[in-house]
């Protein structure tokens, strides 16, 4: 099992853990907010389970249906983690306008309290160490699941000191008025990850800074072409694909020019793991004069 599965199994067993504590918050206390707050780990729970399973698809290796490999399937997940936002920041609406409606009477509760403070520590570790293992991984499934768990930090933040102002202000539409909060910050982490997951699933091109990097390197080990031009690149998950097409001297043998190929190859290989390379090599006629130099 890699790094990042393990990772994906430890998100769902940390956020079991979270629901148990928040949820105990909430029957200690009875506060909406608490509720509210518990119900958003059950996201949590979803995503993690949506992510390992994506992972585990993401790494099969390509077949005959699918010859790029299964590297999308970390997309689906955050998508499908952006439903399942979408829905719960309902519920919680819900909950926040009948509590307007019936403000319910809270349990003044230091135990609560810091039970929920607990959570949140936990929560705020987690996410941190789960992003790093995302980006060091470059996996959109794990990024997502990171975004989301520090959203629910943040929530639960505002959550805290709301309830504590209800206990020190006797005001309890401080409870539902913050629910209405933590659904709008619901919403917007969804609709961030939908569509930072619809523009993988669209095979948007690589970051500008990427793509600088690959000009680089092009050009590094390119040496015998003449240049390169019409780089495209996409990101799947962790992989980039990158395509191009290489201008050589027209005397040049076909081994020799498969050999700059190779050379181009491992060298991106070497700086940028997880790069696929595609190269369309071409007689010096077909030069563009623009693009990549190679030095």
């Amino acid at each position: 099992m890699n790094e990042s599965m393990r990772f994906a199994i430890g998100s769902i067993i940390v956020g079991l853990l979270i629901f148990g504590i928040k949820y105990t918050a909430f029957v200690m206390t009875g506060s909406i907010a608490f509720l509210s707050d518990a119900l958003e780990s059950t996201l949590n729970i979803a995503s993690a389970i949506a992510a390992a399973a994506a992972l585990y698809m993401s790494h099969k290796p390509a077949d005959h249906n699918h010859p790029y490999g299964h590297y999308k399937a970390e997309y689906f997940a955050a998508v499908l983690e952006g439903v399942l936002i979408v829905l719960a920041a309902i519920f919680i609406l819900r909950e926040a306008y009948l509590g307007f409606l019936n403000p319910p009477h809270l349990e003044a509760s230091p135990e609560g309290l810091a039970l929920n403070g607990i959570a949140t520590v936990i929560n705020a570790s987690w996410a941190i160490a789960l992003g790093r293992i995302g980006r060091k991984h470059r996996s959109p499934a794990l990024v997502a699941d990171s975004k989301h768990i520090m959203t629910d930090v943040y929530t639960s933040i505002g959550v805290f000191v709301g309830v504590a102002l209800v206990f020190a202000t006797g005001w309890v539409h401080f409870d539902p008025a913050l629910a209405v909060l933590v659904a709008v910050n619901i919403l917007w982490s969804g609709w961030k990850l939908v569509r930072e997951s619809i523009g993988g699933l669209m095979d948007e091109a690589a970051p500008e800074g990427e793509q600088d990097a690959l000009r680089k390197l092009i050009s590094k080990y390119g040496e015998g072409a003449i240049e390169a031009h019409d780089l495209r690149t996409r990101h799947a998950g962790h992989v980039t694909f990158v395509d191009f097409h290489l201008v050589v001297p027209s005397q040049l043998s076909v081994q020799d020019a498969h050999e700059i190929c190779d050379r181009i190859e491992e060298g991106i290989a070497k700086d940028m793991p997880g790069a696929r390379v595609t190269i369309h090599v071409e007689p010096e006629h077909h030069a563009k004069h623009k693009g990549i130099v190679v030095v």
